[in-house]
């Protein structure tokens, strides 16, 4: 049951990130940066765990933490636009320099916030949410679930009737195919690469406060969100840029990432292979399923070119 509880937690994290880099690649912009995202949208949400007493009203607590993150994200994905749509910068590099920026920042403020706290006699001391975060967990027949795992059902459902069924979304996807032929008919090809970057950001950041908090009760961002966000992209491009299909490859990636925290409850596991290998087997499987699947992978077009709209 643990295992199934695990599962759901880190596919809910996948799903939030991968579809948030759905729409940021499906408006042309290719979002490297989602593991920063996350960082800054963890951050964001972590403080606001800690900071409000266990007495506050769970509801309180759920739409604080997610409102914060989710503006932590959009603000910090706000950095990604600016770059690759107003100044054409290289968006891989950009990318990058955020996921770079992100963890360095976090870790500067967690330990400054922790010595602050301890008054310098507890460096070691870290910033934890163990009564707060328990606003996320509800309870049917005995089994512990999360509101996290409705948010992503909800989200999931949102993502396929925003892309398809909306004039939104079919003029998202028109400039991250054709942006020249968008703007032909009236689409402002550069507000709609905005608006996927920052609902990118949207996703990204609750995604961030979700990997952190729905296990853990405490996070010191030494290590960021230990590559989760690189397993979201895995996922996305698995997935094909289409909602349905990236919540089923996220469920997959799920159960392999739960593994390395459940193996030990198995008792064929634990003698079958060392405990390290269940650790990394996500990102094994990630470098697998890339390699025999790319060939195959149809990306949006325009993805990672700068528009210029006196360009024909």
């Amino acid at each position: 049951m643990l295992l199934i509880q695990y599962t759901l937690i880190y596919a809910s994290v996948l799903i939030f990130v991968a579809l948030g880099g759905m729409f940021s690649e499906r408006s042309g912009v290719i979002n490297l940066g989602l593991e920063g995202v996350m960082v800054f949208g963890a951050l964001g949400g972590a403080f606001v765990l800690y900071a409000l007493p266990p007495t506050t009203p769970a509801l309180v607590i759920v739409l604080s933490v997610l409102l914060v993150s989710a503006l932590a994200g959009m603000i910090s994905s706000l950095l990604l636009a600016v770059a690759a749509i107003n100044f054409k910068a290289d968006q891989t590099l950009v990318g990058t320099a955020m996921n770079m920026l992100a963890t360095a920042a976090a870790t500067v403020i967690v330990k400054s916030f922790n010595n602050a706290r301890s008054h310098g006699d507890d460096p070691s001391a870290i910033l934890s949410y163990i009564e707060t975060r328990k606003a996320f967990a509800f309870k049917i027949a005995g089994v512990e679930f999360s509101i996290y795992t409705i948010l992503t059902i909800l989200l999931l459902v949102a993502a396929f009737v925003i892309l398809y069924k909306t004039r939104f979304g079919l003029r998202l996807m028109a400039c991250g195919e054709h942006p020249q032929a968008a703007d032909s008919v009236g689409i402002n090809v550069y507000k709609m690469r905005y608006a996927g970057v920052v609902i990118s950001g949207f996703c990204g950041g609750i995604g961030g406060i979700i990997y952190v908090s729905a296990v853990n009760s405490q996070w010191d961002f030494i290590y960021g969100v230990a590559g989760a966000g690189f397993l979201a992209l895995a996922v996305m491009i698995f997935g094909q840029w289409k909602p349905v299909k990236i919540a089923l490859a996220a469920l997959i990636f799920g159960v392999f990432r739960a593994l390395g925290d459940t193996y030990a409850g198995f008792d064929f596991l634990v003698h079958l292979v060392p405990g390290e290998v269940y650790k990394t087997l996500p990102y094994i499987i990630s470098l697998i399923v890339l390699a025999f699947t790319s060939k195959k992978s149809r990306a949006p077009k325009a993805e990672g070119i700068p528009y210029d709209k006196g360009s024909r």
